[in-house]
């Protein structure tokens, strides 16, 4: 069985055609089937019955054999590394089974692949965010102080008319100073080392109800497991991108942030009320929270109907009991 199952396609085929053609021999020989040197009308019709037992028998043992390859055919134009997880089935494929399953093993070894790029890539995304957070702090910031400084300081030996246009010069200064720690912030996810999880959600919240006006209506279940920096970090970006999906595409009027768990599964639920419409398929964000869902062992899902809202839903692994 095991010498069978290694043959080659091609010879598989071939023993298969050998096979029906020794056997319609067989029938010649073993048989008392003749053709007359005027062949008659009743010769005929029994070589056109035994051609056609032939071609059907080759086409019955050969569909076994090929009808696999359709549908790896198939199945390949549909395959997407995005959404991982497609197998075809081993146990019915007939012949053709070692075939579909190295099939499976190269989607296997390309999905691994790409998710240690994934990862590669976003572990490097963030080391970049820290570092332009770090220079925007340190140089953008610094500099901005010390311009916030120099205009107290003219604006003190000026005359009334010129300290008032400096004070409006300090004013905006000051709300470029803020606006450069509110992007470092943003880059740098310093609250969840400072604050936590939670109170970083909670941050997020906040900080978008202050810049839109939207309501946020929070809701974090208590008794949630410690989990690990990565799916922190994880968890923090996916709320992080589906809040500013809602201030720039969603025309919200209100908006639901919640963590639960249930059982082994962590769930993190964002909603909104908007004009709804998204695509799962479309936007480098959308497919960078699925990528970095994967990236813990988690899956993001979006549902969103036009006119009736979004939903981004995060589910993760936890593995330490509930509280």
């Amino acid at each position: 069985m095991r010498r069978e199952l290694s043959l080659p396609l091609f010879w598989r085929v071939c023993l298969i055609n050998g096979a029906v053609f020794v056997l319609g021999t067989l029938a010649l020989v073993l048989t008392p089937a003749t053709v007359s040197a005027r062949t008659l009308w009743s010769e005929v019709l029994v070589l056109s019955l035994g051609l056609a037992v032939i071609v059907a028998l080759n086409a019955v043992l050969l569909r076994s054999v090929l009808r696999p390859l359709d549908r790896l055919t198939a199945v390949m134009g549909t395959i997407d590394l995005r959404r991982p997880g497609r197998r075809l089935d081993e146990d019915g494929a007939g012949p053709a089974r070692p075939l579909v399953a190295g099939f499976n093993a190269m989607l296997e070894r390309l999905e691994a692949e790409r998710t240690a790029s994934t990862t590669r890539a976003l572990h490097a995304q963030e080391a970049e965010r820290q570092r332009i957070a770090q220079e925007l702090h340190d140089e953008v910031g610094q500099s901005l102080t010390a311009v916030l400084l120099g205009l107290k300081h003219a604006a003190d030996g000026a005359s009334p008319d010129v300290a008032a246009e400096l004070e409006q010069v300090r004013d905006t200064t000051r709300t470029s100073l803020e606006e450069v720690r509110r992007i470092s912030q943003r880059l740098r996810p310093g609250v969840l080392a400072d604050l936590g999880l939670l109170n970083s959600l909670s941050s997020l919240a906040s900080d978008l109800t202050a810049r839109t006006g939207i309501p946020v209506t929070r809701g974090f279940l208590p008794g949630l497991p410690a989990l690990s920096r990565e799916a922190e970090l994880v968890t923090y970006r996916v709320a992080q991108e589906a809040l500013t999906n809602v201030a720039r595409h969603a025309h919200a009027h209100a908006v639901e942030l919640g963590l639960t768990r249930r059982g082994d599964t962590l769930t993190l639920r964002v909603a909104d009320d908007g004009v709804g419409g998204a695509d799962a398929t479309a936007g480098a964000g959308i497919q960078g929270m699925q990528e970095r869902a994967r990236m813990v062992g988690g899956r993001l899902e979006l549902r969103s109907r036009r006119g009736a809202g979004t939903e981004v839903i995060l589910e993760l692994p936890v593995a330490e009991p509930p509280s």
